[in-house]
């Protein structure tokens, strides 16, 4: 883990206010893994003093890439920085993906701006395996892509692909994933993320979900970020330490 301040290189629009923002961190370049997060401190003098986590979207060199949408203080404060302006960085973050298990094809179920880790993973696991994403958002403009490969796209207005949530979308498209050696990888709203478990349960499939959930410390200090076990009603995971990747099968959602 290590806490540096990296220079802004580029910060772009995708699409419907998605923006990517490319930083100069090469110790965290050369160490985080796929489905790890970064802790950000956006602003060191005014409010939001508290920082916020991303997902490592992609990394290029000494560079990392962080996905986010526009919505709160921080947001904003990001979005409107410019090159050369210095953020503080403290990753790499939590527990990511773990791809090297005995599966031929990775399936990626994307629910918005949960696509945001899947870049990284992607380029990845493009080095062995037969990858096919499932990407679904609200509109057509909510649907983000980037960095993925053989896309089979959703939306809840039917404006592109399948009428519907990525789930629906999945099931719909049953007779691609049936007698695979598969393992799907999920990152999205939380209701998308439950309904997956289900899905991924009833029909025997390996899954591992990234999680998302309000975090202060980002290490497991504050105990500020609890996710329930599966196996123990006695027993709460932490977000930020144990996660925010886990098996679908050991958390409740």
């Amino acid at each position: 883990m290590f806490i540096i301040d990296a220079p802004i290189e580029e910060i772009i629009e995708l699409e419907n206010q998605i923006m990517l923002c490319k930083l100069f961190a090469p110790e965290i370049a050369k160490s985080v893994k796929p489905g790890q997060f970064v802790n950000i401190k956006v602003s060191e003098t005014i409010a939001p003093l508290l920082r916020r986590p991303f997902s490592v979207c992609d990394v290029e060199g000494s560079f990392i890439y962080i996905m986010f949408n526009v919505l709160g203080e921080g947001t904003k404060l990001l979005a409107h920085k410019f090159k050369g302006e210095t953020i503080n960085v403290l990753g790499p973050l939590g527990r990511g993906f773990n791809f090297d298990g005995n599966f031929e094809t990775a399936v990626i179920a994307a629910g918005g701006l949960g696509a945001a880790p899947f870049a990284f993973l992607v380029k990845q696991l493009s080095k062995d395996k037969k990858i096919l994403c499932f990407v679904g958002g609200r509109t057509s403009r909510d649907v983000i892509d980037y960095g993925m490969k053989d896309v089979i796209p959703s939306t809840d207005d039917g404006s592109l692909g399948f009428k519907g949530n990525v789930v629906e979308l999945m099931n719909d498209n049953l007779d691609l994933l049936e007698n695979k050696r598969l393992k799907i990888f999920a990152c999205g709203p939380t209701p998308m993320l439950r309904a997956l478990k289900e899905f991924s349960l009833k029909n025997n499939f390996e899954c591992e979900v990234s999680t998302e959930c309000a975090m202060a410390c980002g290490f497991g200090i504050c105990q500020g970020c609890p996710i329930p076990s599966s196996e123990d009603a006695d027993k709460n995971y932490l977000v930020c330490k144990d996660g925010p990747v886990f098996n679908v099968k050991d958390i409740i959602l």
